[in-house]
C-alpha cells in the first residue's frame, strides 16, 4: 500500500485511539478469555522488548500496561478494551521469566491454547528489539504462529537506540526473516515508544484490520 493510500487509515486509527482505553482482565486460563466476541490484538515479543511501554504509547494512557525493568514480570494475559471496538492483549514475555518453572509452563501452556483457538484473534504484533533483530526464540513463535494460521506482524521497538543510518537495514533484515514465514505480515514497523515514532503507523494498522484490509 502506497503512502498516499495510507492517508485515510492514518487518520481513522488517530480517531479510533481517541476512545479510552481501559484494563478489563488478567486472564490465566482459558476459562477466564472474555466471551463478548470483539475483535483482539495481541502484542508477544521476548521479555524486556518493550511491549508494555509500547501498548502505553500506541493508547495514550500512561500506565495503561505495567511496564518493569524485570524481564518475565507479566505472567498472565492482560486485557485492555478499546471502547466497544477491540481488546488489546499483552501476552507475557518469552526468552527469560523471574518464575518458577511450572509457572512458566502453565502460562505458555496458556499462550499457546490461546494462539491455536482463538476465532476473536485478528492479528498479534511481534515487537522485535530493534538493536538485536529476529532472534532464535522469535523464530521459534513465528514458526508456532504459521502453523496456527494466526497472523502476525513484526514491529521494531527501541529504534531510537539505533543510529538512524543503520535503521533502515534492521528493517530490511526483519522484512527478509518475515518473508520466509508464511503468516507474516509483508510491512514491518519500526517504532519508538519514548520518542512516539511510528505511533501513527502501528494505529493505521488497527484501523485497516477491523475494516477488513
Amino acid at each position: 500500500m502506497s503512502e498516499e493510500q495510507n492517508i485515510p487509515f492514518i487518520e481513522a486509527g488517530k480517531e479510533l485511539f481517541k476512545t479510552p482505553a481501559v484494563f478489563e482482565r488478567g486472564v490465566t486460563t482459558v476459562e477466564q478469555l472474555p466471551t463478548d466476541n470483539l475483535l483482539e490484538f495481541a502484542f508477544a515479543g521476548r521479555s524486556n522488548v518493550g511491549k508494555s511501554s509500547l501498548i502505553n504509547a500506541l493508547t495514550g494512557v500512561s500506565g495503561l500496561a505495567r511496564a518493569s525493568n524485570t524481564p518475565g514480570r507479566t505472567q498472565e494475559l492482560n486485557f485492555f478494551k478499546l471502547g466497544n471496538t477491540c481488546h488489546i492483549v499483552d501476552l507475557p514475555g518469552y526468552g527469560y521469566a523471574a518464575a518458577p518453572e511450572k509457572a512458566v509452563q502453565a502460562w505458555t501452556q496458556l499462550i499457546h491454547a490461546y494462539l491455536r483457538g482463538r476465532v476473536q484473534l485478528r492479528r498479534v504484533f511481534l515487537l522485535i528489539d530493534a538493536r538485536h533483530g529476529v532472534m532464535k526464540n522469535d523464530q521459534n513463535i513465528m514458526r508456532m504462529l504459521d502453523k496456527a494460521a494466526v497472523t502476525y506482524q513484526i514491529v521494531l521497538t527501541k529504534t531510537d537506540k539505533v543510529p538512524a543510518v543503520l535503521l533502515p537495514s534492521k528493517v530490511r533484515s526483519a522484512h527478509t526473516a518475515g518473508h520466509r514465514h508464511v503468516a507474516c505480515y509483508p510491512q514491518v514497523l519500526a517504532t519508538s515508544a519514548q520518542k512516539k515514532q511510528g505511533i501513527d503507523l502501528l494505529r493505521a494498522e488497527f484501523a485497516k484490520a477491523l475494516s477488513g484490509v
